[in-house]
């Protein structure tokens, strides 16, 4: 077939025969999804049908739409009054009745992601972060200490993947005295397409076995159809509440927090924002992080895949793109049902290339939670503590949080007063270390990082119990080496190569 259509498309010239072919191949994709459907049993029918029809949505854009570049030339920074800095909404304090606003929150965490990028089979946030906690206990401590303060009823609702699922149900028992109220809903499913035929890989709607790698979740932007779909969001609107907080389960720092929902529903000008955003600061690891740009008069999150690649260097500058999202989202209920029943929602589309693992190239088309802000009205963007961005990502990540750079309370993590800068620092752990199982068994106990500035680790090391890192420490074991750094060890300002010599740096 088309070896690669977008190549054919800019040479072929004709818009007529452009037209043709889109015809072709959304027809060829109607017939492949009718097969599959077929094979449906009677239970399935309801729920694949709707999976399949929001797909053929998203693969007529793909075949319409010119790429996913913004017009750079267009790119604005914002208006001064579009991005608030946190300490002007704290400063409002809070008002007495603070539990009434509370009562109008649900907590809404995406839950879809496996933790294979760690080594690890089922749910990331099943992962155990710290003392044993996983990330879904924390969340879960976090939300119940809430409803105990304040005497409020916040629910959490969990966006599953089709990958998640299974085990996050099985899990969700060991909460059923909890104080929390616990929902779940499900992501789309969608299939992928094989990158030169442009036609899926799954022959029937079976997902497991050997039809695993057929499928995937369209990622967090599917949250405003599947939600809608589910039937959740009418009842929590039915049930009163208003907003609800988005965040990556992963994310460590996003705590529910009082000072920006008091914001959202007393608004200081009297006008509700429908959206805000959660930016923050960029520093020098996050130049890839998507950014907001005010782009045709409304705020628009900007991803570096949208970038034209000229323009890559200059959209990574720290200097002229100050700030990136963090995910943390605060959205209108009575909006997302607006737009979602005007079908409204307006997000690029990412597309996904993978490489299955016999060797075959794949798409997926993707949207993300965060694009669909230029769809709102009155959005906002709200400047926050880097605090509020603790997500674990990697063994560097879990490194952090389980030292004793941060204190843990009622499942929130906060940085211990006893560190003196309020940066976190920099770790690189080798690929001795990607997997969990391998990275604990190399730490006999989590060394004392408190004064720790970057730590770089490559090679077979192990460190004992007890071990205190200090200002910037290098251990690299070269091949064959092997290094072990003796219990109660303190490395100030150390490199440690080869075969365990200590030179001062």
């Amino acid at each position: 077939f088309i070896k690669d259509f977008s190549k054919a498309m800019s040479q072929a010239g004709s818009s007529q025969f452009q037209e043709v072919i889109r015809q072709e191949l959304e027809y060829s994709m109607k017939v492949e999804l009718d097969k599959i459907l077929a094979t449906a049993h009677s239970n399935e029918i309801e729920h694949t049908k709707k999976d399949l029809e929001g797909f053929k949505k998203l693969f007529h854009r793909f075949l319409q739409e010119k790429g996913p570049s913004v017009d750079w030339g267009k790119i604005q920074r914002p208006p001064e009054d579009s991005i608030q800095p946190y300490e002007k909404i704290k400063a409002r304090g809070l008002p007495d009745n603070i539990a009434s606003v509370l009562n109008k929150l649900v907590v809404v965490k995406l839950n879809g992601g496996l933790g294979t990028s760690m080594g690890c089979k089922g749910p990331k946030s099943l992962i155990g972060v710290r003392n044993e906690n996983t990330f879904l206990d924390l969340t879960v401590q976090q939300i119940e200490h809430l409803n105990k303060s304040y005497n409020t009823d916040v629910p959490l609702v969990l966006m599953n993947s089709f990958n998640t699922d299974d085990d996050t149900k099985k899990i969700l028992q060991k909460y059923s005295h909890s104080r929390v109220k616990i929902y779940t809903f499900n992501q789309s499913r969608y299939p992928r397409i094989n990158k030169e035929t442009l036609l899926p890989i799954a022959k029937d709607v079976s997902y497991s076995g050997e039809n695993t790698e057929c499928w995937y979740p369209p990622g967090h932007g599917d949250i405003y159809a599947s939600f809608y779909n589910s039937g959740l969001l009418d009842n929590l609107i039915a049930e009163g509440k208003e907003y609800i907080f988005v965040s990556n389960i992963d994310n460590l720092g996003a705590t529910v927090d009082l000072y920006i929902l008091n914001h959202l529903m007393n608004p200081p000008n009297g006008k509700r924002c429908e959206f805000v955003m959660e930016v923050t600061n960029k520093t020098r690891a996050d130049v890839k992080g998507g950014t907001l740009t005010q782009y045709e008069n409304k705020l628009r999150l900007v991803e570096i895949a949208q970038v034209p690649k000229a323009h890559v260097d200059e959209f990574k500058s720290v200097s002229k793109f100050k700030i990136f999202n963090t995910n943390n989202l605060w959205i209108a209920l009575s909006a997302i049902k607006r737009l979602q029943e005007k079908n409204a929602i307006d997000m690029e589309i990412i597309v996904n290339p993978k490489t299955l693992d016999g060797g075959l190239n794949v798409i997926q088309l993707e949207t993300a939670v965060g694009a669909a802000i230029k769809s709102f009205e009155n959005s906002l963007g709200i400047n926050v503590p880097r605090s509020r961005f603790l997500p674990v990502k990697t063994t560097s990540d879990l490194l952090l949080v389980m030292s004793n750079l941060y204190s843990l309370n009622a499942g929130s993590l906060t940085m211990s007063e006893k560190r003196e800068f309020p940066t976190v620092p920099l770790v690189k752990l080798g690929s001795s270390f990607t997997k969990v199982q391998d990275y604990l068994r190399r730490f006999e106990s989590i060394p004392d990082m408190l004064e720790l500035d970057h730590l770089t680790v490559s090679g077979d090391v192990t460190f004992g119990k007890n071990v205190s890192l200090k200002g910037t420490v290098i251990i690299i074991a070269n091949h064959g080496d092997r290094i072990d750094i003796p219990a109660g060890a303190l490395l100030e300002n150390k490199i440690v190569s080869g075969n365990l010599r200590i030179l001062d740096h």
